[in-house]
């Protein structure tokens, strides 16, 4: 407003001194000026808001800026994670693989054992006639044969010495075995609850001991059964087949049985050369 009335002041002593400036030409000087003012102000106020908007933008930038670099961040750390995850799941893949390949090993060797087994069962029952099958059972559970031979074809009553008509039998037995030399062979008595009276025998362990004991040696010393194979256990009473209180079920519980296991070395190389596995690996992928 100062600069204004100098304006004024000096236009008005321009016209005073020129004496020639019309009030009409004044008028119009004055309206120029207004419409300068107002134009420079709207330049002005056209400027700050030039101004504010580039701030904006400018700002907006930045922002922009420090997103790509977080999302590059984020970019690299996935990438970098599922790298890992790729050669965790390699690793696991070649662990199921060996690990099948080992359970597929195990499987076929345990078919194969079975396999023996039931030809071994086979043979033997083929190479009894009639009245000897009626006190010798031969049968194959869980991988393991069990040739159940009868007490009173082996034994008297209370004694351990083979009878001459289990001779017989034994050799036959023998011969299977002696075919089959990967297979361990036990020799297992069994009594009824009745106590025993003798005095060289103290009770019914001693005697499924000793009938045990005397099956073994006549495998060996007559039939040539290697030694190493055999094993002979006794029971007593605490392995009954049938019920005690009954005449025919004491008869079944009077039994030697020998019992023919493949060798558990396949078995135990097979489990030594089981594949390793590392538990980290399957934590590690998601």
């Amino acid at each position: 407003m100062k600069a204004k009335g100098l304006i004024m002041a000096a236009s008005v002593a321009m016209l005073t001194l020129s004496g020639c400036v019309s009030h009409k030409k004044y008028n119009l000087l004055e309206a120029d000026y207004n419409a300068s003012q107002v134009a420079l102000a709207e330049s002005r106020t056209k400027v700050a808001s030039l101004e504010s908007l580039l701030a904006q933008a400018r700002k907006n930038n930045q922002e922009l800026k420090d997103n790509y670099a977080a999302l590059q961040r984020t970019l690299d750390q996935s990438i970098m994670t599922n790298q890992s995850g790729n050669v965790n799941i390699s690793k696991l893949v070649d662990e199921i693989n060996a690990s099948n390949n080992y359970i597929k090993r195990l499987v076929e060797a345990k078919s194969k054992s079975d396999s023996l087994l039931m030809v071994l069962s086979n043979n033997l029952t083929r190479s009894l006639d009639t009245s000897e099958l009626k006190d010798v059972d031969v049968k194959v559970l869980k991988g393991v044969v069990y040739i159940s031979l009868a007490d009173n074809m082996l034994f008297k009553s209370g004694s351990y010495e083979i009878s001459s008509k289990a001779m017989d039998i034994l050799d036959k037995i023998a011969k299977i075995i002696k075919d089959y030399k990967n297979y361990s062979v036990l020799v297992e008595g069994n009594t009824d609850n009745v106590p025993i009276s003798r005095t060289n025998i103290r009770n019914n362990w001693d005697l499924s001991a000793l009938r045990a004991s005397s099956v073994v040696q006549v495998l060996q010393n007559k039939f040539g059964v290697d030694p190493q194979r055999l094993t002979a256990g006794g029971r007593g009473e605490y392995n009954p087949v049938a019920t005690n209180a009954t005449a025919e079920g004491r008869q079944l519980n009077r039994r030697t049985q020998i019992i023919i296991t493949p060798s558990l070395d396949q078995f135990m190389d097979l489990i030594d050369k089981a594949p390793d596995t590392d538990s980290s690996t399957a934590a590690n992928v998601k």
